[in-house]
């Protein structure tokens, strides 16, 4: 395994407890939730330097 394989891979295991530790993935989930969440993972350990990535959308439905 590469080294830049092996930093990817830890900078996203962070990323997914930095998630857990802000509750994201209690409740239920829709777009915003799912959207924070990986939004989350990706900043990785950028959470603990003070990015609280927050992600908000709506889904509507339109009959054309």
């Amino acid at each position: 395994m590469h080294i830049g394989s092996a930093l990817l891979i830890l900078w996203l295991i962070i990323g997914g407890i930095a998630a857990g530790q802000r509750g994201d993935y209690k409740g239920p989930m829709g777009c915003s939730s799912v959207g924070t969440i990986a939004v989350t993972i990706l900043a990785g350990p950028l959470n603990y330097a003070g990015v609280k990535p927050h992600i908000n959308c709506s889904v509507s439905a339109s009959a054309r």
